[in-house]
């Protein structure tokens, strides 16, 4: 059976005066379940507050517009709250407490992306809520619950019964909400130190640099230093365990991509058996895949709010319509890694010219010429002339 790689659009899961939760079921884009990589997007109007849930899934968390606070709780961890902003890129493993408050006027828009082999649905996300009518309290007895808290029946019914809404509320504009903090955005912990022999002059130089660690709770994609940067033609930001350690721990790499108009993404894959999912957050272009016995298994132009996924070893390429494409992906692996089949980092410049025309059947001049092109282009091709 073939499967079905195009894009597609989430449907409304949850929501009410606060905002909505959104998602792409798997059962329109099987991909997700055959994957067991699940998506969702998060939409806070003014106001509106995300109550504290954790998930049965890692994931990635990537702000596609807006500003706002978000509290992050690691296990076994104090809270994290945070600034949140169009860009921010944030690793969520599992167990991750999560609560999201828009103040603004502009709605406050969180994608989701993550991998869900050990979750109860394939292809889903599932929450479980702290608080609210479908909260994991308001499943326990009265009896339970006083024996927890340590409260009176009384107290106990006050605490659970107070809070009528579900997944997303709107609070009052006058409630306080904690106020994020630079601290707990950059963050810091402490790795274990090396039981290994230092000369006395570098001790304090080298246990500083072994024991302690920068970790910041998110990456700016938009801000952050560029790992591929084409002029006229595009600029990539990987988000891997060295600018955010944290997607080690939930398994998965992610890149923001911005092709500039009428470029061209080159042809590549994933080497190392890794899925691409990708979501696209502005412009338009054409993309095309190519899979198994060099059949072409989609060609279809994507729009911002897509959702489509490549399968593993399949060959992807873009092309930006005049506005530019920009899309934010997430790969199976946190250390990902891609070989190109154009430019001068391709494969084909690594093999030798006899083995190039006995493959291609081509002569020594069509092999000279083939070799000749894109020399100085690598990953973007900006549009010709």
């Amino acid at each position: 059976m073939e499967l079905d790689l195009s894009p597609k659009l989430p449907k409304q899961v949850y929501g009410g005066n606060g905002g909505s939760y959104l998602a792409w079921d798997p059962s329109e884009l099987p991909m997700l379940k055959a994957g067991n990589i699940a998506a969702g997007k998060l939409a806070l109007e003014k106001n509106g507050f995300a109550l504290p849930r954790y998930s049965d899934s890692a994931k990635v968390a990537y702000v596609l517009q807006g500003c706002g606070t978000a509290g992050i709780v690691l296990p076994e961890k104090e809270e994290k709250v945070i600034a949140i902003k169009k860009g921010d890129a944030m690793a969520l493993p599992f167990g991750t407490v999560t609560w999201w408050y828009n103040k603004e006027d502009t709605d406050l828009v969180v994608l989701f992306l993550g991998e869900t082999s050990k979750a109860h649905k394939c292809g889903e996300f599932t929450d479980f809520f702290l608080t609210g009518l479908n909260s994991v309290f308001s499943g326990f007895s009265t009896e339970f619950l006083c024996r927890a808290s340590d409260l009176k029946e009384a107290d106990v019914k006050t605490l659970v019964g107070s809070q009528k809404g579900t997944g997303i509320v709107k609070l009052d504009p006058s409630f306080q909400m904690p106020e994020p903090t630079k601290e707990h955005r950059e963050g810091r912990y402490r790795l274990p130190t090396l039981d290994i022999p230092i000369y006395p002059s570098m001790r304090c130089l080298m246990l500083d640099a072994m024991c302690e660690f920068r970790s910041g709770m998110a990456l700016n994609c938009l801000e952050a230093p560029l790992d591929v940067n084409i002029p006229s033609g595009g600029r990539v930001v990987v988000l891997n365990t060295k600018n955010l350690p944290l997607v080690g721990e939930v398994g998965l790499g992610a890149d923001l991509v911005r092709l500039d108009g009428s470029a061209m993404c080159s042809p590549g894959f994933s080497c190392d058996s890794a899925l691409q999912v990708t979501y696209v957050v502005r412009g338009s272009g054409r993309a095309q895949v190519v899979g198994i016995d060099g059949k072409r298994v989609l060609e279809v132009t994507v729009k911002a709010g897509n959702l489509f996924i490549v399968p593993r070893f399949f060959v992807v390429s873009k092309i930006a319509d005049p506005e530019g494409l920009e899309w934010f992906s997430i790969i199976s692996t946190p250390n990902p890694v891609f070989t190109n089949l154009a430019g001068k980092t391709s494969v084909w410049k690594a093999l030798s010219p006899q083995v190039l025309q006995a493959a291609f059947n081509i002569s020594p001049e069509a092999e000279k010429l083939f070799r000749s092109k894109r020399n100085s282009d690598a990953v973007f091709f900006p549009p010709p002339n």
